[in-house]
């Protein structure tokens, strides 16, 4: 794999045996135990940022590349977590939404994500177009409608990532007002 355009090193006497990587950014900061020779430096580096980059690509979503995949995406989450039952006519990126991650109206079969979600890890916005496909299949919020989210099996998790993704943003998306959804849309304070 090539390495990104910066590659910081970071030696430190405190670390013994750990090597360790994150991204800032465009730079990829390496962590080292000082010790460490120039070639187990390179060796590492080299490891380090590939496993990053492998971990990145795990994350990304095909779906984010625009309408086409996101919507080809969806089939393949309704073929394998819904039994093939909720058929969207249109599936595409809207601007950011002030209020919800994503709609759905059941009555024309469209469904559309919230651009906020674009950078989100691609379990995120599976778990988002599961929720969204199963509004096909029961337009409301009741035992059903979960029955069919939870075929996911991420979704408990994803539902978490997104109330600490609004949290931490800002956002306010996520509530306890426990006001209706609007029959076409999903509210953030209630559950996507």
């Amino acid at each position: 794999m090539a390495l990104p355009a910066v590659v910081e090193v970071r030696r430190s006497d405190r670390r013994k045996r750990m090597v360790s990587a994150r991204r800032e950014g465009d730079t990829v900061i390496v962590f080292i135990p000082g010790w460490m020779s120039e070639s187990e430096e390179r060796r590492w580096v080299d490891e380090m940022v590939a496993r990053l980059e492998r971990s990145e690509a795990r994350r990304r979503s095909p779906a984010r590349t625009g309408d086409d995949a996101l919507r080809r995406r969806s089939l393949e989450l309704n073929r394998r977590h819904l039994d093939g039952l909720a058929v969207p006519t249109t599936v595409r990126w809207v601007p950011a939404m002030r209020t919800r991650w994503a709609s759905c109206t059941p009555a024309d079969g469209t469904i559309r994500i919230s651009e906020r979600l674009r950078d989100a890890p691609g379990w995120v916005v599976d778990y988002v177009l599961v929720h969204e496909l199963a509004h096909l299949l029961e337009p409301g919020h009741d035992a059903t409608f979960w029955g069919w989210v939870h075929r996911y099996p991420r979704a408990e998790r994803a539902m978490g990532y997104l109330e600490g993704l609004s949290a931490a943003a800002g956002l306010g998306l996520v509530g306890t007002d426990g006001d209706e959804p609007e029959p076409d849309a999903v509210p953030l304070a209630e559950d996507v």
